[in-house]
């Protein structure tokens, strides 16, 4: 059997997530003292406690997800002896799971981790006043008619595909009026349109400040070859040289999350089992409609490792 391990993306966040898992293992909860030292902040009280309503906020949402990532993946490796570079074939995440994979995968340091997707929320946030972005979610179209959709609502305004999930559920992002036109056409053709709970219009043009923040600021740190290939979000394909990653990391603030493809890719080169490793199970949902023929398994509670490890 041929594994990848994905991790997850924005909005798999609750409050309490990984707090199980730091009460019972060590290497887990060395995880969240990292980050907390790291980004000068008591993000793990905000992600065991709450409240909601500030775990949610994008700048502490991304370096939260990636700690309880990584705080599973060190309890793996740790209490199940794993060696990720021989367990797995592959490693990807969606959006900000892109930096989790990479840390899994020791191409970035924990703490460098933490403090790029802190500064990634803080710029995704300031690129566009709150109110004037928007995400819609058509489901019922592929890639190709929600893009004819996009290109027609947009109207002079930006308006793109954000992310390609699953068959027959794409992702628009740009303007919040032409998000607003996209969703009445998408109905007017019998498909549903469900508005994201957003606060800004992500991987859509409008994000290219953002995009210049993180150019900034992954020129300043230290990006290793991973132990194990990444599929990029920008190429759904395999990438290992530090520079290129580098170059992805950046073009993906504005650009295309490629989910389906990537899947598609990893079947392709063997893939025949997924670990989604952190918080939610909306990965191992998106693989089971992808390709029903991939056994896909989230992993985040210690019951959930103890599973996992005898499978591995």
């Amino acid at each position: 059997m041929s594994r990848a391990f994905v991790f997850p993306g924005q909005g798999s966040q609750s409050v309490g997530m990984g707090r199980e898992l730091a009460a019972s293992f060590a290497a887990a909860r060395l995880v969240f003292e990292e980050v907390d030292e790291a980004l000068k902040q008591r993000l793990s009280r905000l992600i065991f406690e709450g409240p909601e309503s500030e775990l949610t906020l994008t700048e502490n949402a991304q370096p939260a997800l990636m700690a309880v990532s990584l705080a599973v993946l060190r309890v793996l490796e740790t209490e199940g002896g794993i060696d990720l570079a021989k367990t797995a074939a592959f490693v990807a995440g969606h959006s900000l799971g892109e930096y989790s994979a990479l840390a899994a995968a020791r191409s970035f340091a924990l703490a460098d981790a933490a403090r790029l997707l802190k500064l990634r929320g803080q710029a995704m946030q300031r690129a566009v006043p709150v109110g004037e972005g928007a995400m819609v979610a058509l489901i019922g179209l592929e890639l190709e008619a929600a893009t004819a959709i996009a290109r027609e609502a947009a109207a002079g305004e930006v308006l793109s595909a954000a992310n390609d999930n699953a068959p027959g559920q794409i992702v628009l992002s740009g303007h919040k009026a032409a998000v607003e036109r996209a969703a009445a056409l998408a109905a007017a053709q019998g498909k549903r349109a469900i508005p994201l709970p957003v606060s800004a219009p992500f991987h859509c043009p409008l994000m290219a400040p953002a995009a210049e923040a993180m150019r900034a600021a992954l020129a300043e740190v230290t990006l290793a070859a991973p132990v194990v290939p990444v599929i990029a979000n920008v190429t759904a394909a395999r990438e290992t040289a530090p520079d290129a990653l580098r170059r992805l990391l950046v073009e993906q603030v504005t650009s295309l999350v490629r989910w389906r493809e990537s899947i598609l890719y990893m079947k392709a080169a063997g893939v025949d089992a997924i670990v989604e490793i952190g918080a939610g199970r909306v990965l191992s949902g998106l693989v089971k409609r992808i390709d029903r023929d991939i056994a896909a398994t989230a992993v985040q509670t210690p019951a959930e490792i103890e599973a996992v490890l005898k499978s591995l």
